[in-house]
């Protein structure tokens, strides 16, 4: 961290706007996946006969769409994350490197 550029990035107001704009998110996003993954292994742990319970007149248990929505939502809070760093973060960085570049 001797290097001069380094800590003018890292004395930055917009950097420590990134940096905590960019944690914050992270760590919703991240309990958020928490909460929908070992919410499916609590189930299928303590709660076989819901999970094996059939649906329709096939052999479909509960548990296979369940264990879809694990997967489909954990594709949407990637796009999610994706979305605000295209847009929000990385506005931020450029203006970030604008100013501490001149």
């Amino acid at each position: 961290m001797d290097d001069p550029l380094v800590k003018r990035i890292a004395s930055h107001p917009k950097y420590q706007e990134l940096k905590s704009k960019r944690m914050r998110f992270g760590v919703w996003l991240t309990i958020a996946m928490l909460v929908v993954y070992y919410g499916f292994i609590v189930l299928v742990a303590f709660y076989k006969p819901l999970m094996a319970t059939r649906i329709g007149g096939g052999v479909t248990t509960l548990g296979m769409p369940i264990g879809l929505f694990v997967i489909a939502f954990t594709i949407v809070i990637t796009a999610i994350y994706v979305r605000r760093a295209n847009s929000e973060f990385d506005k931020l960085s450029e203006e970030i490197n604008q100013a501490v570049l001149k």
